[in-house]
């Protein structure tokens, strides 16, 4: 009974502290036909903000206000294809109606030209850099799409770097990664579908699908989704992702991340949905299976054997850097007997003269290795190289002066480091799990690292990627889907059959496992 009140106590308390932001105000308030009305409600929800411009004009005789934010329209479009067009125009027979029939149906003054009819409306079109225009006497507003912000050019992503291939990557404004999408699939059947997330940010999000290849239960899933969504501001993927992640309790995620638009690509001709978020590069996929962290489009691009032996090589670097410092620490305080016996003498000859355990050694090492690596991340590219300069001096050799720190260790944190570069998109999982196996191992010896990583095994095979298990094509098991995951079979046989991704092995899409 304590604990109950207690527990409302608390959550009274919460609830004062953190208040919900609630939508702004008047936003579906609509216009009127009085343009003063209309300018003394815009200008009071927004506060007499300091970026937002009006001028008004007289166009055959009727009162217009051309409404803009400041830095969010190309002027020059604007002066070209808008004022010069209204200020030249001549009506027969001038009335406000016959003025928005011109402008709406009679010319073509953006590419993108509409009507909203709420102060709402009007808000997200204008901070979205279309251009307003208000007319006397009517209570429609036409905007139209004269964008001209600020953003990065296309360049080469720093994430995903190829050997081969596109050295184009996604930028900020979504729109511009729609034309680099579009650009590479020029079929009727890529769909691009628009939503928004964020009650005060109204951030646009688009989903991207190709229509005859995407499961119906899927897209519908990530919609219901999308929909659920609770922020007030959604300023990266990263803010949404948690929320189509079907299973927030494992350590893996199914959801897929690229910065590239021919990943995107290759992964919407499976049967998957896409998201752009905008103001971000970085795309989210759903949904993502274990398998795909070991895939670059380099492997496509280079010849079979190749890629394959690249492949094996990133699945046996993935298991190195989770395993090796737990196994080594769980060898070395267990089970001394399963080493050589000059490598063991040389182990016990260092780490007599270090004055922490074996077990504090490895998790001090790692931790260091990590808050270096996150100071060098942060900081500016100059300074952060001397931060790797210094981290290599005290983790290498001053460490091992001092006698804080065994020789060994110092090898087995290099080869753990440089082995969790391998598979980046699992660093993070990884680094958890390291720490894991180390504590595990110091404390349970290589049985603990047995049932542990068989801990894990089960915890990923039970992952489930929007009814697709997230195991697929490995598990359940089909020897003909294992031509695309420890392997890369050629092209000749990869193209025999278009892959679903619904349609695989143990897939509850559709109430029905798939055939491939």
């Amino acid at each position: 009974m304590f604990f109950k009140k207690l527990d409302k106590i608390v959550e009274r308390a919460a609830s004062a502290a953190y208040v919900k932001n609630s939508p702004p105000s008047g936003d579906d308030e609509r216009l009127v036909k009085d343009l003063s009305q209309n300018m003394i409600n815009i200008r009071e929800k927004l506060h007499n903000t300091a970026d937002f411009t009006n001028k008004e004009v007289l166009i055959c005789g009727q009162k217009v206000q051309i409404l803009t934010f400041e830095g969010m329209v190309s002027t020059i479009n604007m002066a070209e294809s808008l004022v010069e067009p209204l200020t030249s125009l001549q009506l027969e027979n001038p009335t406000p109606q016959s003025l928005l029939y011109w402008v709406r149906y009679e010319s073509v003054l953006a590419p993108e030209q509409r009507e909203v009819y709420t102060l709402g409306d009007l808000f997200k079109a204008l901070m979205s850099g279309f251009v307003g225009i208000l007319i006397d006497g009517i209570d429609v507003a036409v905007v139209a799409g004269i964008q001209g912000f600020a953003s990065r050019s296309v360049s080469e992503p720093d994430s995903e770097v190829n050997v081969r291939g596109s050295r184009e990557g996604l930028v900020e404004p979504i729109r511009t990664n729609m034309a680099l999408i579009r650009r590479r699939i020029k079929s009727s059947r890529l769909v691009f579908e628009f939503t928004g997330a964020g009650q005060t940010s109204k951030t646009d999000l688009c989903l991207c699908y190709i229509s005859n290849m995407v499961s119906p239960e899927i897209l519908e899933d990530v919609r219901s989704r999308i929909s659920k969504i609770d922020l007030d501001i959604v300023l990266d993927s990263g803010y949404i992702q948690p929320f189509l992640d079907t299973n927030i309790s494992s350590i893996f995620s199914n959801v897929g991340v690229t910065e590239r638009p021919d990943t995107v690509c290759a992964k919407i001709a499976e049967g998957r949905v896409v998201v752009l978020v905008d103001g971000t590069p970085f795309a989210l996929i759903v949904p993502y299976l274990f398998s795909e962290n070991f895939q670059t489009l380099d492997d496509y691009a280079h010849r079979p054997f190749y890629s394959s032996f690249i492949r094996i090589m990133k699945y046996v670097s993935f298991f190195f850097t989770i395993l090796l410092p737990g196994a080594y620490v769980a060898i070395a305080t267990f089970h001394p007997e399963l080493f050589p016996e000059s490598l063991l003498f040389n182990i016990a000859a260092s780490e007599e003269t270090t004055p922490f355990p074996l077990m504090f050694e490895a998790l001090l090492i790692h931790l260091i290795y990590e808050i270096m690596r996150e100071a060098g991340l942060r900081l500016p590219r100059p300074i952060g190289h001397a931060v790797g300069i210094v981290g290599g001096l005290v983790i290498g050799d001053a460490a091992v002066t001092a006698g804080l720190i065994g020789a060994p260790m110092v090898m087995v944190v290099a080869l753990t480091a440089i082995s969790s570069f391998v598979v980046p998109s699992l660093y993070e999982p990884v680094t958890i799990l390291r720490f894991i196996f180390i504590i595990v191992g110091g404390l349970f010896g290589m049985y603990g690292i047995t049932l542990m990583l068989c801990v894990v095994s089960v915890n990923l095979c039970a992952l489930n990627a929007y009814g697709v298990p997230a195991t697929a094509s490995a598990s359940p098991y089909k020897l003909f889907n294992l031509r695309d995951v420890l392997i890369r079979a050629s092209w000749k046989t990869l193209g025999k059959r278009t892959l679903k991704v619904q349609d695989l092995p143990g897939s509850e899409v559709g109430g029905k496992g798939g055939s491939l």
